[in-house]
């Protein structure tokens, strides 16, 4: 189930998730935005998290909340694979 709220990091060119993330603040008003990311894309998901505050929302946004895991599944091949993933929070300041 995904959140409204929500930017999932993926594949896409970089500038989609940095205007995601703006959208979501500036256009829909919203006062929290979680990116979250998987694997080989956790570095791309800091980067939009720090390009996006830092450039884009300078003194508007700030982050909230870190959070890593990992989580383990079956491959393709049926083997077990676990995986690592961070949600980072962005918030309005006040």
């Amino acid at each position: 189930m995904a959140d409204d709220n929500s930017i999932f990091i993926g594949g896409k060119p970089f500038m989609n998730y940095i205007t995601g993330v703006v959208m979501q603040f500036t256009t829909r008003g919203t006062s929290e935005v979680v990116i979250k990311a998987r694997g080989k894309f956790i570095s791309r998901a800091v980067d939009v998290a720090e390009v996006a505050r830092r450039r884009f929302l300078e003194d508007q946004v700030f982050v909230k909340e870190i959070k890593i895991g990992s989580e383990g599944f079956k491959n393709n091949e049926g083997r077990d694979v676990t995986v690592s993933n961070i949600e980072i929070t962005l918030t309005k300041k006040a």
